[in-house]
């Protein structure tokens, strides 16, 4: 695991800006957020709803812990834990062969492919390092 002070938090702010920006593009459509979701063809219709109001407003605010190095083992375990799922329906996505947008960032989503895997790869990289050293990464106050 990476052990510098500098690089978990420039870490923390990659990640927590990628969660920030995503999480509000899903907000601000929350309707085509949960067509995103129906697309992957896993979720009942109902469930896709509401893990369309529930999963961006937990994206924003893991986001904002992590650029201001609050709850930084919580934010990280549980953002770690969304790039895992993500990972699975990508890669589920890709083996069916279901040709969709990702709904990552909303109307700006490109498709689910290779690419996303390795994004969603690093970004979990990333997270792990922020969890398992959380008190070199946070920001202390006098």
């Amino acid at each position: 695991m990476i052990r510098n002070k500098y690089i978990l938090i420039a870490f923390r702010l990659v990640v927590g800006g990628m969660f920030i920006w995503a999480g509000i593009s899903k907000i601000i459509d929350p309707l085509g957020f949960a067509q995103n979701i129906a697309n992957y063809r896993v979720f009942p219709e109902g469930i896709s709803f509401f893990l369309a109001l529930v999963l961006p407003w937990i994206e924003v605010i893991c986001g904002v812990f992590l650029i201001l190095g609050i709850f930084l083992s919580a934010s990280a375990l549980l953002l770690s834990g969304f790039l895992v799922v993500f990972l699975v329906l990508i890669a589920a996505t890709l083996i069916r062969g279901i040709d969709i947008d990702c709904g990552c960032f909303g109307s700006l989503s490109g498709k689910v492919d290779y690419k996303l895997i390795l994004t969603d790869s690093i970004l979990l990289f990333f997270c792990l390092n922020i969890y398992f050293s959380p008190k070199m990464v946070q920001i202390k106050s006098k």
